[in-house]
């Protein structure tokens, strides 16, 4: 199993229940619980003897592990206190016996009411991945509870209320905040993205030594440089300019300049040899801060000898359309955004077109922009952002980058990868135009098409993350701040690969 393999719940239980049949009874969750005891031992800040830990286990097999996990703690010196939500006559076998453990190793049962104490960790076994409902009602009022604790909390598997599969909180319900989530047998990709950021916290995986092949193939990964390694090359020394092709950034309207300028500063300082930056509006002599960047009229661009980036402040105006219609017929590789991909939700003529092109077609839109192109909203998008990312890109065969907290790789194949770098300082104006012009830069660089969505998107989100690290941001964070620091970390990626 890959460790950036991402599963669905389907393939999480399947997999779980295949084991079962294998082994004795009680054997996985008691491998589960010593996982989590291992987990919450580590979150302690106190030794083993002076901490005190809440334990929530609800009425299935996670408030099973959750009640082993309890009895380990126990064994271990920990004071322990657990409260129920649910009938503890009504568990399973597993569940059954784990209670009865921590019941005869000494754990305290408590109610709701006595849960407003001091805890030294808070453990979450409330509620796994087979909810399908929201929470509310008792087990709503415990999660309340518990997100306004100042200690810690761990959740097992997946933090209850949250979709494993989606990344959101269901059906609108209460969902535990953790600050770490020990997920059981594969990762899951709704724990990376949508609401799976302010849920989940730092996440490890404890596969519980099941059979590997008792997994399918993941058609899903968690996003890496080992994805895109193979296109980390070093430079040759006998180069020149058009060794590393020409991008050239089409957008601009009046009063919109900046986006294709940032687009195309990205794409000069990520590695492309030469480029150009046509624009629809007035174009300016040059950038005094990039003069080597080319600034024409977009009528004037050669669509058919650069690798293009259309859509940066384009507009959507009439004439646009042109320009869109020439750089779908064009040979060369496409990336797509902002007003490129409103344009193409207008039309479905083009969007025909678009999907019988054979040169590499990239599109990035945010979710308003895919609901658009799907002909929905952005909430429907948000409910099912691999769904909906899968079905888009199948639709106009093409690579599409659907953006946001944990954005979204997806090709028409059915593949898919979401990406962990990131951060809130990308939630400004300008950084995605900063990301398509590095998605130009790679294509024209010779990267294959889905390598370099996979890179663009992860050096876009990790120069973010290496800037708040820095100290700038995340909050007043620029869109052009973000241009070097990727130039740096696509240096040092290639470096380390030499190494």
């Amino acid at each position: 199993m890959m460790p950036s393999a991402l599963y669905s719940i389907a393939q999480i239980r399947a997999a779980e229940q295949a084991a079962m049949r294998t082994l004795p009874a009680g054997t996985l969750m008691l491998r589960a619980a010593r996982a989590a005891a291992e987990a919450a031992l580590a979150m302690l800040k106190v030794p083993p003897s002076q901490a005190k830990v809440l334990v929530l286990a609800g009425p299935g097999n996670n408030g099973g592990d959750a009640l082993a996990c309890a009895a380990l703690l126990r064994t271990a010196g920990v004071a322990v206190a657990v409260c129920l939500a649910g009938d503890p006559g009504a568990y399973g076998s597993d569940a059954a016996q784990a209670w009865q453990r921590a019941l005869a190793g000494g754990v305290r049962l408590i109610e709701a009411e006595q849960m407003r104490q001091s805890w030294s960790l808070v453990i979450d076994g409330l509620f796994g991945i087979g909810l399908t409902r929201a929470i509310g009602g008792a087990a709503g009022d415990m999660i309340m509870q518990v997100n306004a604790m100042p200690a810690p909390v761990l959740a097992l598997d997946v933090p209850s209320g949250l979709d494993a599969d989606t990344g959101n909180v269901i059906g609108g319900g209460a969902a535990i905040r953790a600050d770490a989530t020990i997920t059981f047998i594969g990762d899951k990709p709704g724990l990376h993205t949508a609401d799976g950021g302010d849920h989940a916290g730092a996440i490890t995986l404890a596969e519980l030594a099941i059979a590997p092949a008792l997994l399918p193939p993941a058609a899903m990964h968690l996003n890496g440089p080992a994805l895109f390694a193979a296109s980390l090359t070093p430079r040759a020394r006998n180069t020149h300019k058009g060794t590393f092709g020409t991008v050239a950034v089409i957008g601009g309207a009046d009063g919109m300049a900046g986006a294709p300028v940032l687009a195309a500063r990205a794409a000069a300082c990520c590695g492309a040899g030469r480029v150009f930056v046509g624009f629809a509006g007035q174009a300016p002599a040059l950038d005094f801060a990039h003069p080597e960047l080319m600034c024409r009229a977009a009528e004037k661009i050669d669509f058919a000898a650069s690798t293009l980036v259309l859509g940066p402040g384009l507009s959507t105006a009439g004439p646009m359309r042109t320009l869109l219609a020439q750089a779908i017929a064009s040979p060369q590789a496409l990336v797509l955004d902002a007003d490129g991909l409103n344009l193409l939700a207008a039309d479905s003529a083009l969007q025909r077109q678009l999907a019988r092109r054979r040169a590499a077609t990239l599109l990035t839109p945010h979710p308003l922009e895919a609901a658009r192109l799907l002909g929905t909203s952005a909430a429907a998008i948000q409910a099912d952002r691999l769904g909906c990312a899968r079905r888009l890109a199948a639709q106009l065969n093409a690579v599409v980058v659907l953006k946001g907290f944990g954005s979204i790789i997806a090709g028409a194949d059915g593949g898919a990868v979401v990406n962990p770098s990131g951060n809130p300082a990308l939630a400004t104006a300008g950084s995605g135009d900063v990301l398509s012009g590095i998605c130009g830069a790679l294509l024209a660089q010779h990267w294959p098409l889905w390598e370099a969505a996979l890179g663009a998107v992860w050096l876009h989100g990790a120069a973010a993350d290496r800037l708040v690290e820095d100290g700038t941001g995340p909050i007043g964070l620029t869109a052009s701040e973000l241009i070097p620091a990727a130039r740096r970390l696509l240096n040092a990626l290639i470096q380390e690969r030499m190494q």
